[in-house]
Parts: C-alpha cells; sequence; structure tokens
C-alpha cells in the first residue's frame, strides 16, 4: 500500500480501505466471502480500483457520434485553439477583468467584449450574462418590472428543461399580454394589445422548432414601427445567435445579429455558446440607454459572468474579424462544414478495427447518416453525414449492453440507439481523435 499511500495520501487510502473492508464483511454476512478474497495482495487491488474509480472527475470528456454537433448534454459549442490558450492565460496570471488600464480606477468587465460585440453587430452598447436564458429575464425585469409584455402566441416557446417563455415573464414580474393565434399573428394585434402598461415587445425566434402551412408573423422591422410610434422599446430573443451569413458555407440561412439590429430591434439577446461558437453566455446589444438601465439593475451582478467566459468569448469574436479565415480556425463551423467525403473515408478506415473489436455477435456497416446542428438551431435542417450502422446477429448480441460498453469506455463513446441499431455519426469525429478512438477499441472487446 506504500505506493498508494505517496500517491493519493492519508486520507482518501484510509477512506477507501475502509469502504473495501466493509464490502469484505457484507460477503461475510450474505455467506459469499472466500479465502481467497482476504489475501493482502487481493485486498490491495480492491482499495487501488476503488481509488482509481474515485479519482476519475465527472466532466469527462466524451466522444459524441450521436450526429447533433452543438449538443447541449455534451457543453454545446467547441471552443477553438485561440479560447483555449486564452482562458489558460486568464487562470495562471491576474487579469485587467475591472481594471481600467488607461485610467488607473475601476473598470467595466463588459468593457472587454463591448467594443467588438458593437463591431460585429452594428449595435450602440452590449451587455454579457451567463446564458440567454438569464439575458431574457434581465431584460424583462429591467424593462417591464409590474408592467405587461406583448407577445405573440406563436413565439411562446418552450426550451431545454421545461424553461417556457411564461415562466420566464412571470420570474421577472411582468405581465405577459398574448396576442395572435399559435399560427398567424398581424401587426394590429399588436397595436389592439397596447395600454398604459404596456412597457415592452417582444419577439422571439423560434428556432427550436417550426410552424409552416397556413401561417403569418410579424417582422422585427415591422414591429419596431409598432414600438417606435408608441415610444415602446423592441426586445428580440434571437436565440442561436448568428454573426455571420451561413450561407456562405453552404449552411441554411439563419437570421443574424447585425440584421435584426438593423431591422429596428432596440435589444437583441442570444447565445455564445451555439452558432456563434464561444463560450457559454447571454449576449445582449442594442440601444446605449436600454443597456444601461439593464446594467443599473442588481440582477446584472448575480447574473454576470467570469473571467475565464471573457476570454474565451473575446478570443471567438476577434477571430470574426477575418471571415475569410473563419471556418479554419472556428471549431465549430468546421465541425458544421465538414466535406462528406472526408467523413466517409473516415468512417471506411474505422470500420474494420470497430467490426473486429465488437466480436462475432455483432455486424457493422459503413451508411449514410443525416447530423443536425441542434441546440434549438436550424431545426428542420439536415446534414448529410456518413457513419457506422451496427445491428446484432441473430440473438447472440445485445445493442443495450454493447451502448453501454461504448459508455463505459476511458473515454465514452457516446452513439444513437434507433430502429434495431446502434448508429455511430463522424462529424463530430476530427482526425486527430482517431488514434485515441482506436486505442481503447482493445477494452471494449474484453
Amino acid at each position: 500500500m506504500a505506493q498508494l499511500l505517496a500517491r493519493c495520501g492519508r486520507t482518501v487510502l484510509v477512506a477507501e480501505a475502509r469502504a473495501e473492508l466493509r464490502c469484505l464483511r457484507e460477503k461475510v454476512l450474505r455467506g459469499e466471502l472466500r479465502c481467497a478474497d482476504l489475501q493482502a495482495e487481493v485486498v490491495a487491488r480492491g482499495v487501488e480500483s476503488r481509488l482509481a474509480l474515485r479519482a476519475l472527475p465527472r466532466l469527462r470528456p466524451v466522444f459524441n457520434l450521436t450526429g447533433t454537433v452543438l449538443h447541449t448534454n455534451f457543453g454545446r459549442a467547441l471552443l477553438p485553439d485561440a479560447a483555449v490558450q486564452a482562458v489558460i492565460r486568464a487562470m495562471r496570471t491576474p487579469v485587467s477583468l475591472e481594471f481600467d488600464l488607461d485610467s488607473g480606477g475601476r473598470g467595466d468587465r463588459d468593457s472587454i467584449v463591448e467594443a467588438l460585440l458593437c463591431e460585429l453587430t452594428g449595435a450602440q452598447a452590449a451587455t454579457v450574462v451567463n446564458n440567454n436564458a438569464a439575458a431574457v429575464l434581465l431584460m424583462v425585469n429591467s424593462l417591464a418590472n409590474r408592467r405587461e409584455v406583448v407577445m405573440s402566441r406563436g413565439e411562446l416557446v418552450e426550451i431545454g428543461g421545461a424553461f417556457r417563455m411564461p415562466d420566464v415573464m412571470r420570474s421577472a414580474g411582468a405581465k405577459l399580454i398574448e396576442v395572435g393565434t399559435t399560427n398567424r399573428t398581424h401587426p394590429s394585434d399588436y397595436t389592439t394589445a397596447l395600454g398604459p402598461r404596456t412597457a415592452l415587445l417582444m419577439k422571439v425566434h423560434t428556432s427550436n422548432f417550426a410552424i409552416s402551412g397556413f401561417t403569418a408573423s410579424v417582422g422585427v422591422d415591422t414591429l419596431a414601427e409598432v414600438g417606435a410610434g408608441k415610444g415602446i422599446p423592441v426586445a428580440v430573443d434571437l436565440g442561436s445567435g448568428s454573426l455571420m451569413d451561413l450561407r456562405q458555407w453552404g449552411l441554411p440561412k439563419e437570421p443574424t445579429v447585425r440584421e435584426t439590429v438593423a431591422a429596428g430591434a432596440d435589444l437583441v439577446a442570444f447565445s455564445g455558446d451555439k452558432l456563434l461558437g464561444g463560450p457559454q453566455a447571454g449576449i445582449i446589444v442594442g440601444r446605449a440607454d436600454l443597456i444601461q438601465r439593464l446594467k443599473r439593475n442588481p440582477l446584472k451582478r448575480a447574473l454576470r459572468v467570469g473571467k475565464l467566459t471573457l476570454a474565451a468569448l473575446e478570443s471567438v469574436l476577434d477571430l470574426y474579424r477575418s471571415p475569410e479565415l473563419l471556418r479554419d480556425r472556428l471549431t465549430t463551423l468546421r465541425l458544421l462544414t465538414r466535406p462528406l467525403e472526408e467523413i466517409q473515408a473516415q468512417t471506411l478506415r474505422l470500420l474494420p478495427p470497430f467490426s473486429a473489436a465488437m466480436g462475432d455477435s455483432f455486424e457493422a456497416a459503413a451508411t449514410p447518416l443525416t447530423s443536425q446542428i441542434g441546440s434549438g438551431a436550424l431545426p428542420v435542417e439536415a446534414l448529410p453525414s456518413h457513419g457506422l450502422c451496427v445491428r446484432s446477429i441473430g440473438r447472440r448480441g445485445n445493442l443495450r449492453k454493447l451502448e453501454s460498453r461504448l459508455r463505459a469506455l476511458p473515454r465514452p463513446v457516446i452513439a444513437r440507439c434507433a430502429d434495431k441499431a446502434l448508429w455511430l455519426d463522424m462529424r463530430c469525429m476530427e482526425a486527430d481523435q482517431e488514434e485515441e478512438f482506436l486505442q481503447q477499441l482493445s477494452v471494449l472487446g474484453r
């Protein structure tokens, strides 16, 4: 046990040794203890296994082979190398988080990214909180507390975790006034609903679902005209928050923040970790006077972000200043635009070793697949992809057990079970990850 003591320290070692002894006593009570279980070497190995299990972090890297690029359960956007290095610097050294280097006095942490955000969106000012839900909460509470917010019934969305827009309004202290119908809302619906207690017109980009057929909605420009006529600000929850027109890279069109600001929105809120490709954050851009009202709200301090988020966000935003280089530098965009032939070639390389590791109870085949962007961005749009389809041979193979074995690997492999098959979409496995994936296949076959 001496090596374990030196590596882990006495406190942890004693705790796991006691746990191992309790396990042995339970075997005694069940009548299952063998003499061999009491050998010193066996007990020591048991303690060592416990220590190894204890040392595993709860936040572990995984292989995302689900086909969803921006997967909320896996942390959404992957940070580019430049952002990772910026975070490391911010962790290792003191930084000018709230220190104005020009005046030598206290600074505003939003200033780290505000100029960049204004440059990229055309807005007058900007502020950042910890996610987009917090951004919406802050906007509504700051501008419409104890007053009314008018919003279309067709935009009363629910996002992950049963987070519903009516609940946000209630939590923010505002009264929600619903107008229009689920499928059709007109400008007159808004104007009719305006009253002396109306404080905000709210529009939510329905990025996580789509209604088709007999539909009508009010654009930001028209809604801005309605609000301007009565002196009522218009806030837009843009959700996925694209800063560039994605069509230039062959992806579907998504409204950009700049377009929304130019259309007349007074405030625009969006996520940092979706199509923008940065860290988790809620970004609000818009009129300078309204941003100042948000900053004066005590909630702003409760919802503010730390130096690591700002370091990553500044670095990612800086990449957008060179749009012609963005695809190569921004990880999210690179994954979304991976050439199909590259994914197919990778699948064919991995097929033989993967098939060998599974044994003769399963059969795998390379097959065309369909990926999705994920996290509520462009929900009906599909990305052609390629991957492996695994099926059991007769009754010999149990796909659920295979899925469990994949999740139990040193770096868990997360696939998708559907239609009596296990699907491994290779879109999110880049070339430099292949070696690690192949090395642990030997563990899969045990």
